[in-house]
């Protein structure tokens, strides 16, 4: 019915529209008639599903989401941590070094504070995996490293109240949900280049 009412609305155009030669389409000819031929990509339904297929595909839904909303963040903590490393060394006294985080610190939670505060409690935690896998670092030693060892302390403790962990880390077999989103984001030339021009600032 779909494909019949695009040709109807086509026919009757075209008596009044001129031909764009520029756009061209399969067509199956029957007769006197041509009919475009427009291959759509496959839709799966899964309404009469089992359960436990059901279930999994809730779940992976869910991660599929939380990987697209975190892993820019994810990128972003990569490129500050690799900014700060080439920089920090520079500085002559320690004063200027706790300055100069602070300077950074600041200026990450006026561009992304509200963002970050917005996340659910399951997106941190897929964050926090996503950091480990584009630093190399988990957050807590992440945290130590810039902030100190008690500050690391407190902010894990928040982590635990919340039934999350800094120290987290991520490993590519075990996490082969995640690193298959993340592929599947670095594939899209829409979302990725969407990404880049956005935060270039930070990588």
């Amino acid at each position: 019915m779909l494909l019949c009412g695009v040709y109807g609305i086509a026919g009757a155009q075209s008596s009044h529209a001129p031909v764009d030669s520029s756009k061209l389409v399969y067509a199956y000819i029957d007769g006197r008639d041509t009919i475009p031929w427009v291959v759509l990509p496959d839709l799966d339904v899964y309404a009469n599903a089992p359960k436990h297929l059901q279930r999994r595909i809730r779940e992976w839904n869910r991660l599929r989401n939380a990987v697209y909303v975190t892993y820019p963040y994810a990128r972003i903590a990569a490129g500050v941590l690799k900014e700060v490393d080439s920089h920090i060394n520079s500085f002559p006294t320690k004063k200027a070094k706790k300055e100069y985080l602070r300077e950074k610190e600041t200026e990450l939670k006026k561009q992304f504070g509200p963002k970050i505060e917005d996340l659910s409690v399951y997106q941190g935690k897929v964050l926090i995996k996503l950091i480990y896998r584009e630093t190399g670092t988990d957050c807590y030693d992440i945290i130590k490293q810039l902030k100190g060892g008690f500050s690391a302390r407190v902010w894990q403790t928040v982590a635990f109240v919340f039934g999350s962990n800094l120290k987290s880390d991520y490993n590519r077999q075990e996490n082969a949900d995640i690193e298959n989103i993340v592929e599947e984001i670095e594939s899209n030339p829409y979302y990725y280049n969407a990404y880049y021009y956005q935060f270039r600032h930070y990588n």
